[in-house]
């Protein structure tokens, strides 16, 4: 079982289980995962796919999926309802019925409809398509929560500690916003702080820039350090600093000597970066240097709890994201 937060989120999910639905169901990853989550009586998964298919795959790879629900979007018994749901949604893009239908037929808008209708709690999706086509039928029929602009996203980093105790940090965005503006990577730091604390994070935020405190100049610079000074105005009780470099953001004797009395440098554990490149670039070096485990892409600021998988997910990794997705539904 995978350590951290895990068994704090099981035992939620004990009390309060939900029902996730897989956009993927022939996938023997997915079947894995699913198998093992039937085993432990608190997630319910919900399988698209043609039923058939479903079961032979199962059978083929030798895992029990007795239990789990298979929804066919060929052969649905409210098909119709979740056509009449999605043209009223849809309609001011002038979507017809037909439109609908042949859109529907895809397991990634059929499962983002589940959601949408209240048959599943939440979504898991990507493990043989792209995280644009998990998030474009997020975005077009869950939405983006009241007072939120933009979706994003945020890692989850785990390994073992030296007290025995894990080391646990979050990384944001690395997957969603190529260029996030000032006021976006405002909201992205409050979004990643929220979604660090279910994670048993103590969020001392870092703006991270190749500058820090003005040693460097040029546009760059200027964005995260503007950001920085409206993400402390508007989140006052939340440590953040910036704009930091990597090295004075965790390294506390580079602090003291870049930054000295920073009540964030030193010790941060919650990392914006200024882009994608930066942020997707920076967590595969922590995942593959230094031994993290990484989590995510954990979706933000969604109306549902939507998440995507990575393309060469194992079956662990789905398991692990599976009860992530729940635990914050």
């Amino acid at each position: 079982m995978p350590g951290f937060g895990f068994g704090a989120m099981i035992e939620k999910l004990k009390k309060n289980p939900k029902t996730i639905v897989f956009t993927e169901g022939e996938d023997p990853r997915i079947l894995e995962a699913a198998s093992r989550l039937l085993a432990g009586y608190f997630l319910k998964p919900i399988l698209v796919g043609n039923p058939e298919k479903v079961e032979a795959s199962a059978e083929k790879n030798g895992f029990n999926i007795r239990g789990a629900e298979i929804i066919d979007p060929e052969n649905y018994d409210r098909f119709d309802e979740m056509v009449d749901m999605f043209v009223e949604l849809r309609k001011k893009k002038g979507v017809t019925p037909e439109m609908a239908r042949e859109t529907l037929k895809h397991a990634n808008y059929f499962g983002t409809m589940l959601v949408k209708m209240g048959v599943a709690d939440a979504l898991l999706g990507g493990a043989t398509y792209s995280t644009a086509d998990t998030v474009r039928p997020a975005l077009q029929l869950i939405k983006t929560k009241p007072g939120h602009s933009i979706v994003s996203s945020c890692f989850i980093l785990v390994r073992p500690g030296a007290t025995g105790e894990n080391e646990v940090l979050a990384m944001a965005d690395c997957a969603i916003n190529i260029n996030p503006s000032e006021d976006d990577l405002v909201e992205i730091c409050g979004e990643t702080a929220a979604c660090a604390r279910m994670f048993g994070i103590d969020p001392q935020v870092a703006f991270l820039s190749y500058s820090t405190h003005g040693s460097g100049k040029g546009e760059d610079v200027d964005k995260m350090h503007n950001a920085c000074e409206k993400a402390k105005a508007k989140f006052p009780d939340l440590p953040i600093d910036g704009e930091l470099q990597f090295d004075a953001a965790v390294a506390p004797r580079v602090a003291e000597t870049k930054c000295p009395g920073s009540p964030v440098a030193g010790h941060a554990n919650t990392f914006i970066f200024p882009d994608i490149n930066a942020g997707n670039i920076g967590y595969k070096i922590a995942q593959r240097l230094g031994n993290f485990d990484a989590y995510g892409p954990v979706l933000l600021g969604l109306n549902a709890s939507i998440n995507d998988l990575s393309r060469g997910c194992n079956a662990l990794e789905v398991y692990s994201m599976a009860i992530i997705t729940a635990a914050l539904a």
